[in-house]
């Protein structure tokens, strides 16, 4: 059975330049520059096993995100929304909770106990 590929990845000066960035990055997230480090080495022209002995990930992982780099470029290696229940509370009505919650008791007219 012949053996899959790793699938192509070319980058315009533009990605490489921003990939680069973020590959070296101390204030992103660790998933984003972990990414962006899969990417940078698979433009080299290098093997999904080599990559991922090099960072330490499983080949699974190379693949896959290298595979949404090449279907989707930069927004595919975004994360995917995940499953779950959807928020009970808009974005405004938490906002106003916790600016209740910050303000003294006697601000509010609230009693401390019954």
């Amino acid at each position: 059975m012949p053996v899959p590929h790793a699938r192509p990845i070319t980058l315009t000066t533009a990605e490489r330049r921003r990939l680069t960035a973020l590959a070296y990055s101390h204030t992103a997230a660790y998933q984003q520059v972990i990414r962006a480090r899969i990417i940078c080495d698979a433009a080299r022209g290098d093997s999904n096993a080599a990559v991922a002995r090099r960072h330490d990930l499983t080949v699974n992982t190379v693949r896959r995100w290298r595979g949404r780099f090449a279907d989707e470029a930069l927004p595919g290696l975004a994360d995917r929304p995940r499953p779950g229940r959807p928020p009970r509370l808009t974005p405004v009505q938490a906002a106003e909770i916790k600016a209740l919650a910050c303000q003294l008791p006697a601000e509010t007219g609230t009693p401390l106990s019954k």
